[in-house]
Formats: C-alpha cells, sequence, structure tokens
C-alpha cells in the first residue's frame, strides 16, 4: 500500500491551510493506515500548547491534534531545527509521543512516501 505524507510547513491561524490539513489528515486516516505526518519550519508551531485565539475570533483547533493516537496515526515526525528556530521546547508541545529528526533525517523519512500533501 502507498505512503501518505501530510505536511504541515504553516503557522496556525494565519490561514485555514492548518485546519483543513488536520482534517483531510483524519479523513484519510479512515481509509489508509499507511500515513506519515510531518511538522516542518513554521509548521511546528502547529504544535504549540496554549495558543491565545480569542483576540483574533479563531477556534482553537490545535488540541485535535490530540486525536491523532485515537486515529491510530503514529509516524509524527518534528523537525528540531525547526523547534529551535522557532524559540520552542518539548515541554511547549501539545503532542508529546512525536519523532524529533534534523532535517537530513526528516527528508530521508519524507522520501519514503509515495504522495504528499502539504498544508
Amino acid at each position: 500500500m502507498k505512503k501518505i505524507g501530510f505536511v504541515f510547513r504553516s503557522h496556525p491561524h494565519s490561514s485555514a491551510k492548518g485546519r483543513e490539513g488536520l482534517d483531510a489528515l483524519l479523513a484519510a486516516s479512515a481509509y489508509s493506515e499507511n500515513i506519515a505526518v510531518f511538522f516542518i519550519g513554521d509548521g511546528v508551531t502547529q504544535l504549540m500548547t496554549n495558543q491565545n485565539t480569542a483576540s483574533i475570533y479563531s477556534r482553537d483547533y490545535v488540541p485535535a491534534f490530540k486525536l491523532m493516537d485515537l486515529y491510530d496515526i503514529e509516524e509524527i515526525y518534528v523537525c528540531s531545527d525547526s523547534l529551535k528556530a522557532n524559540g520552542m521546547s518539548d515541554a511547549m508541545l501539545v503532542l508529546a509521543d512525536v519523532v524529533r529528526l534534523n532535517t537530513d533525517d526528516l527528508a530521508k523519512q519524507l522520501h519514503r512516501c509515495n504522495k504528499l500533501l502539504t498544508f
């Protein structure tokens, strides 16, 4: 079976990309178990805890990333270089069970995917 990769590269709440990506990810998991999720660049901020969205009148969908566990999505990769560049620590992530990889190792995992969807 082909592996599908979901790549999150944008800040949350700056556009609908993150929410749409999460919706697509959860929907695809009903049809495939061969899914990998990547948080790269500014996309690592999608996983930041305690986002205050009230001031921008936006719904905080970030806690819904925890649903990946219920949907049996187990391959979740976060770019450790991007975490560092965004001044983020492990304690700031809404998900604890992620694999942190440097840029080179992340590229190897991306190449294992047959299809990539970027949000």
